[in-house]
């Protein structure tokens, strides 16, 4: 096979990872729309049903603490080739589940096994891409994660009406056997040094992460990123399935997928980050979010509400691939275990958004909820004040300017 010109695949490269990225994530989104038809379909309660999303979500947070540093001592690849092959297997086996606790097993071991991409693939992106093209790399990476969201329900929403539930597992498998054939033919094999430190050794030294002041306050940063972000849509879907606006199931859907756009612009951070500086993109991006927020608690109409929500969400897709750049960079030797960590972060943001979410609907008072998200990330643009990169922009992260290696696994 013709081996691959590092000076001309970067963007095919760069599209492989936003490609795996949205189709693996999906994963945790597919079976969000089907809580209903589960409880029919096995019998069961509704806090019975919702176990096929959270045995998924349990494990892929507890996945993301433990691939960190396998891979610092092992190499990237291995694990994402790994990883997404096994996930192929699982998934076809999913669809073909006969009974409910073996659905439930299934998604857990789908979970720690799908939990290895996110953290890897953003250390892999920050070893293998010069310095210039690196966040840009971060951003698609970001941006196929951010989409899944979304993409994954109006995806199992549309399979399971055509063709069943079972379907969509078999598709999603179908999928993930494309997706790893991408990775193995076309992802060049990182050849870089590897830290000589027992595995274990790497595992003790994760504490010393909490020891870095400006690492805690990107953690800090990144749990309030996905519990407003998820917080918001839980909070937009009550909102607007209420009385004062009476919208249907649809177009909630809708209102929901039309985010996306502003999940459009994550791949642009780089380029913004090269001229204004990260802490300027940092900042500027959390204040972005911040008025997407004041402005849904403040619309009067359902366009205005969309408007603000999309004005959220780029918020949120310019700072995701600036915290994880300056991770990488601040991460040392360990990038690989800081981003692990910071994916487990992003879990609890996710977890802990709906939780908040649902006590602010209880209040009743749908525009002070925005409001009260809105508080968040105040808070977290005040931690972002503490943060200093030592670089002017955030490609420049520190980490081996190796070459792009031709070799394939």
């Amino acid at each position: 096979m013709e081996k691959l010109s590092h000076h001309k695949n970067y963007a095919f490269i760069t599209l492989i990872l936003f490609w795996c990225g949205l189709a693996i994530l999906s994963s945790m989104y597919v079976t969000i729309p089907l809580t209903g038809m589960f409880t029919t379909y096995f019998n069961i309660s509704t806090n019975q049903a919702t176990w096929i999303g959270s045995a998924f979500s349990l494990c892929y947070a507890l996945g993301c603490l433990i691939y960190g540093p396998f891979s610092d001592k092992h190499g990237r690849k291995i694990f994402l080739v790994c990883s997404i092959s096994l996930l192929t297997i699982v998934t076809l086996l999913i669809s073909f589940v006969p009974n409910f606790s073996g659905l439930i097993f299934l998604r857990a071991l789908q979970g720690i096994i799908a939990a290895a991409f996110a953290p890897i693939s953003f250390v892999y992106a920050a070893e293998m891409f010069p310095a210039h093209k690196r966040v840009t790399a971060l951003g698609f990476i970001s941006s196929g994660l951010l989409m899944a969201s979304v993409a994954g329900q109006v995806f199992s929403g549309v399979i399971n009406r055509l063709f069943g539930w079972h379907a969509i597992f078999s598709m999603l498998g179908g999928l993930y056997l494309v997706s790893s054939v991408l990775v193995i033919l076309f992802l060049p094999k990182d050849n870089l040094p590897r830290a000589k430190e027992s595995v274990w050794l790497k595992f003790k030294q994760m504490q010393n992460l909490f020891k870095q002041k400006q690492l805690n306050f990107i953690f800090f940063i990144t749990f309030t990123l996905l519990l407003t972000l998820v917080g918001m849509y839980t909070l937009l879907g009550s909102y607007l399935s209420s009385p004062e606006w009476g919208l249907t199931d649809q177009q909630i859907l809708l209102v929901r997928a039309v985010g996306i756009v502003g999940m459009l612009l994550s791949p642009f951070t780089g380029r913004f980050a090269r001229k204004m500086g990260t802490e300027f993109i940092l900042r500027g991006g959390l204040v972005i979010a911040i008025i997407g927020l004041i402005g849904l608690g403040l619309s009067p109409s359902v366009v205005l509400m969309v408007i603000s929500s999309v004005i959220f969400v780029a918020g949120i897709a310019i700072v995701t691939p600036i915290t994880i750049s300056l991770i990488n960079q601040l991460g040392g030797a360990s990038r690989g275990s800081a981003v692990s960590f910071n994916a487990f972060i992003l879990f609890l943001g996710t977890s802990s958004g709906p939780v908040l979410a649902v006590y602010l609907i209880s209040t009743g008072h749908f525009r002070l909820a925005f409001e009260s998200l809105a508080f968040v990330l105040v808070i977290g643009l005040g931690a972002s004040m503490f943060i200093r990169s030592k670089t002017p922009a955030a490609t420049s992260v520190e980490v081996n300017e190796a070459p792009v290696k031709e070799t394939i696994i």
